[in-house]
């Protein structure tokens, strides 16, 4: 079992079928299996063995592809490292890990720590000249071989390693192995799901580092034979130009960039090649779903998972879809609905969503103690509160650690937020909570207003008073240009608070 069996096999059939598109250059199934097999050659030259980590501190580039399938061809172990990340916090992930490789660009060889000591080989991606004490990729390929054959690997041999965010601490490495990612991109290609096929043409904004975008966008689509259109980052004039020039069928998103786009004029625009739109990594607003639909008459497909299950876990899918839901349990997955107590709930009552299937993660990297406890009973236990429904329909309400706690009531930011999207003039909100004496935490509301619109924090305050309870009313609106985001696109609201706070 090897993840790159599914690109040597189209190397194989069709070696002319596109792979990859980016920036008017296109890379063919042949030629990117090539230069995998040209890197995965000298890196075993190199010394780099079955079980070694190979770290990818990469923007979206075609080396990353590149080079994450040369790792998996050696039996090697990719470390996806966000590509925003500075020295202290790639020193963490390389010493972690203890990563014996690293593939960057050259503007990023700067923050890579000379003093890693598993560290044995630099390498950048550049066209060029390589900086000083750094492997030009070119060399690389230019030396290696243009056949090699694939490490045959167990299928509990850990295939690839991400990081979780580390919103609440230090970053875990999550362990996902073969078998994991074997099976969770073998849904999407399925009609039921997202219905990959060799003709199509996949939008890819979204960080291949990150699980989302690297094993339901990238990987599936090679084990479909479709093609990646890749975009170094969501810039809107660029990609939705892109949608009609490279004929894109499949759009992958965040809720945030759903919304935006329904704050736009999209009239200059042909999108008529697409027949698919996705938001995961974040729970999309039922108003902001409900306004998709009105306006387009295609509903945003939603599914859920975490990083921890490879992700995908859960979809609300074509034939019975559900608003406001994130859908039923895909193949292979089972969730259920917890209390405190680690006891299942009945239909329609609100808990913690615990997922055991084929994608959960073998566990943390070298995190025993922490791995129990999340997998406890069997079952992964995600942090995410939720309710389903006597047809398993899930209903996401927030996270455990977003819940605020207001002199002994509970209120779910998600709950507050949904209202808010209805209010005539707001764009964008966050809901979230921080300390005060006495009362615990304060309700504290920051929005983006749509163009042209004038309102006011006192006009938000009263609608809140006129539609939710009073203990879920903000205690303070502040109105900004734009909400801070990851690079996957998730609202930081731990920035928020922390903002608030000071």
């Amino acid at each position: 079992m090897n993840i790159a069996q599914y690109l040597e096999q189209h190397a194989a059939n069709t070696p002319d079928q596109i792979a990859i598109r980016f920036e008017g250059r296109s890379i063919t199934y042949g030629q990117l299996n090539r230069d995998a097999n040209r890197l995965a050659s000298s890196l075993r030259q190199a010394g780099v063995a079955a079980a070694d980590r190979v770290a990818l501190y990469l923007p979206n580039v075609p080396e990353f592809a590149t080079a994450y399938y040369a790792a998996q061809k050696l039996g090697a172990i990719p470390v996806t490292i966000n590509a925003i990340l500075k020295t202290e916090e790639v020193r963490y992930l390389l010493d972690d890990s203890a990563a014996s490789v690293v593939v960057t660009m050259n503007e990023l060889t700067g923050y890579v720590p000379g003093d890693c000591p598993a560290l044995r080989q630099k390498i950048v991606v550049d066209p060029g000249a390589a900086s000083q004490g750094w492997t030009a990729l070119a060399d690389l390929l230019s030396s290696g071989s243009d056949t090699f054959s694939s490490v045959s690997c167990a299928a509990d041999a850990v295939a690839a390693l991400l990081y979780s965010s580390g919103t609440t601490g230090f970053p875990k490495g999550v362990s996902l192995t073969q078998h994991n990612i074997h099976s969770n991109i073998a849904l999407p290609p399925k009609a039921r799901y997202s219905d990959y096929r060799p003709g199509d043409r996949l939008a890819t904004f979204l960080p291949l580092f990150h699980v989302y975008g690297q094993n339901y966008i990238m990987n599936a689509a090679i084990l479909a034979g479709a093609t990646i259109v890749l975009f170094t980052r969501f810039v809107p004039d660029v990609v939705l130009r892109a949608i009609g020039e490279e004929r894109i069928t499949h759009f992958f998103a965040v809720p945030t960039i759903y919304i935006n786009l329904l704050a736009m004029d999209l009239s200059p625009y042909d999108l008529s090649s697409l027949r698919y739109e996705m938001s995961a990594a974040a729970t999309m607003p039922e108003e902001i779903s409900r306004r998709w639909t009105e306006r387009f008459g295609r509903r945003v497909f939603e599914g859920y998972g975490l990083t921890e299950c490879s992700p995908f876990s859960c979809y609300n899918d074509s034939t019975q879809h559900r608003f406001g839901s994130v859908g039923r349990a895909v193949d292979g997955f089972a969730l259920k609905i917890y209390d405190e107590f680690d006891h299942e709930l009945p239909d329609g009552e609100q808990g913690e969503i615990v997922i055991r299937g084929d994608g959960v993660m073998q566990g943390y990297w070298r995190r025993p103690e922490e791995s129990k406890t999340a997998l406890r009973g069997g079952w992964l236990h995600t942090g995410d509160v939720g309710r389903m429904d006597a047809d398993g329909y899930v209903y996401i309400t927030d996270r455990v650690k977003d819940m605020i706690n207001v002199s002994g009531f509970k209120v779910w930011p998600a709950e507050v937020e949904q209202y808010l999207y209805k209010m005539p003039g707001i764009q964008e909100a966050a809901v979230y909570g921080v300390p005060v004496e006495a009362q615990g935490e304060k309700v504290i509301v920051t929005v983006v207003l749509r163009a042209g619109a004038t309102l006011t924090p006192e006009d938000i305050i009263a609608y809140c008073r006129e539609h939710i309870a009073a203990y879920k009313v903000p205690s303070r609106v502040d109105i900004v240009s734009e909400l801070p985001k990851s690079a996957s696109g998730k609202l930081l609201k731990r920035v928020l608070r922390q903002q608030a706070a000071a």
